[in-house]
């Protein structure tokens, strides 16, 4: 599967699965990032870190490392 960290600017992918244990799991939980949730892919930095998407009605910023553990389709 692909996780978020993969997926280019402009698209618009839902949540699969989130990989990871306890408080960073909780954390990108708490940002409103659940299984079955859209995401649109707004922009990505030239060295892929951060990404920023929008979700739920708002923009949010993840790091690369958090972005690998949301597998999307």
């Amino acid at each position: 599967m692909q996780t978020l960290r993969e997926v280019s600017c402009g698209n618009i992918v839902t949540v699969v699965k989130l990989h990871g244990e306890g408080a960073v799991k909780r954390r990108i939980m708490d940002m409103g990032i659940t299984k079955g949730t859209s995401i649109y892919v707004r922009k990505v930095a030239p060295l892929g870190d951060p990404v920023e998407v929008t979700v739920r009605g708002y923009e949010l910023s993840l790091r690369k490392a958090d972005a690998e553990m949301i597998e999307v389709k």
